[in-house]
């Protein structure tokens, strides 16, 4: 099953402001392709020029700011690409509501058809009915998950400018497959195999009786290795072993 994982860094948190000057952008917008729940190495990746200013507190999150967001296309410019890379394919995201709304406000900016709720898989509430009570933070996840032993530089994203929407969608597409138990898929029989294996367990073993030689084959111990063998019986007692079974 093909699923795309994605995740956007933005100017803020209100994309439907009611003053059109004040609506948050998007500024970058990372999409990472699974198929069974594996990378497949298709990626999509775009910094976009929002048109409007980067607040500094929304900086030291994702440290895009607008003096280098301007020499990139606008959202309009790339949306043509981005629908073509995901296709008809579900989307994955952590809190994907936030996303949602962004790409729809985007969308509709583009007088484009938005992406329906049918169409959106969160991972945060995966987390929370697999980890009730615990924190469930992507960070959080990636930790629990040990996702450092696979090359992700955890430590970094504590810094200012630590999070990135294609660095966070590599490793979502990696919690999303430990959420769905991916790493021990493999171990799960299908019902059916497991009957079928049961079934020839229970069956009696029939063992295929062989037709004796007309000649038996000559010994390939000698005389020698035979005088040997008795000597060393001879020395053992008459309690040994040997002379008992014959």
């Amino acid at each position: 099953m093909r699923e795309i994982l994605f995740d956007t860094e933005t100017t803020g948190v209100f994309p439907d402001h009611k003053e059109e000057k004040q609506r948050d952008r998007i500024v970058e917008i990372g999409c990472v392709e699974v198929f069974n729940l594996e990378r497949t190495g298709r990626e999509f990746h775009a910094y976009l020029n929002p048109d409007r200013d980067v607040p500094e507190e929304v900086v030291r999150v994702h440290g895009l700011r607008l003096e280098f967001l301007r020499g990139h296309k606008r959202f309009s410019e790339v949306v043509q690409d981005f629908l073509e890379f995901v296709g008809d394919a579900p989307l994955v995201a952590h809190n994907a509501s936030f996303d949602q709304g962004f790409l729809n406000a985007e969308l509709r900016r583009c007088g484009l058809p938005t992406f329906g709720d049918e169409r959106f898989v969160d991972t945060l509430q995966i987390a929370r009915k697999k980890f009730p009570g615990a924190s469930n933070s992507l960070d959080a996840l990636a930790r629990r998950f040990e996702l450092d032993r696979y090359g992700f530089d955890l430590a970094s994203r504590k810094g200012a400018g630590g999070h990135g929407a294609i660095v966070d969608s590599r490793i979502l597409a990696e919690v999303y497959l430990h959420l769905k138990g991916g790493r021990e898929q493999a171990l799960e029989f299908d019902p059916g195999a497991a009957a079928a294996a049961d079934a020839a367990l229970l069956r009696p073993i029939e063992l295929a009786r062989r037709t004796p030689r007309a000649t038996p084959l000559p010994s390939p111990i000698t005389q020698d290795e035979q005088a040997a063998h008795a000597a060393f019986i001879e020395k053992l007692g008459p309690n040994a072993i040997w002379l008992k079974v014959g």
